[in-house]
């Protein structure tokens, strides 16, 4: 198994990475402020299985397939770009003063959840960013590889969850305040919609 220095190490970086603006947390961000805390910390838990199964497919070899397949990449991230964009077309189209009520009552924490696992396992360059960066961590003459990028990526999970879980706190927090107001509402969900689309457009225009 990795030294303890270099577990320490690779946490260290972990949190830096989770706290960089990218797709997934601005995906919790939004998602806690329209519809509270509780749907945040859904949606985080619901990346983060998504970041098991990333894990599992860098383990077992999976993601080479993704980096050297440009047919697996492209379907994959079209999917993923769908996807977004109906998520904003929901933002869109949303009552603009019952944002946060309604949207509350029709989505479950069920539902939640499997919208952050979507919203991960449909992103290819997860599953590439994880074979670039965990194996720079990883000592083939300190025992299985396939242990060692599972637990590295345990670790990773657990930053993830430590930071995106405190921004759903704080944003769920400030957009219950914020929903108080239809017209902040409004601004708020048209917002969103506008943060799916461009999410949608950088994937899909990603290259490997």
């Amino acid at each position: 198994m990795p030294t303890l220095e270099t577990l320490l190490t690779f946490f260290a970086a972990s949190v830096l990475l989770a706290l960089a603006p990218g797709p997934d947390n601005i995906f919790v961000l939004t998602q806690s402020t329209l519809r509270g805390k509780t749907a945040g910390l859904s949606v985080t838990l619901g990346l983060c299985t998504g970041l098991i199964v990333h894990t599992t497919a860098v383990a077992l070899g999976l993601a080479t397939i993704f980096a050297a397949s440009a047919l697996a990449f492209t379907v994959l991230k079209l999917c993923g770009a769908t996807y977004l964009l109906w998520l904003a077309w929901q933002a869109f189209r949303a009552a603009s003063t019952e944002i946060a009520a309604a949207a509350g009552d029709q989505l479950t924490v069920w539902q939640l959840y499997r919208r952050g696992i979507l919203m991960n396992i449909t992103n290819p360059k997860v599953s590439i960013f994880f074979l670039a960066f965990l194996p720079q961590f990883a000592d083939p003459a300190r025992g299985s590889l396939t242990l060692q990028m599972l637990l590295l990526g345990g670790i990773f999970i657990l930053a993830t969850i430590l930071i995106f879980g405190g921004i759903a706190l704080v944003s769920g927090t400030l957009g219950g305040w914020l929903s108080r107001s239809p017209g902040v509402q409004r601004v708020m969900n048209r917002l969103t919609g506008c943060v799916f689309a461009a999410l949608a457009l950088k994937l899909a225009f990603s290259e490997r």
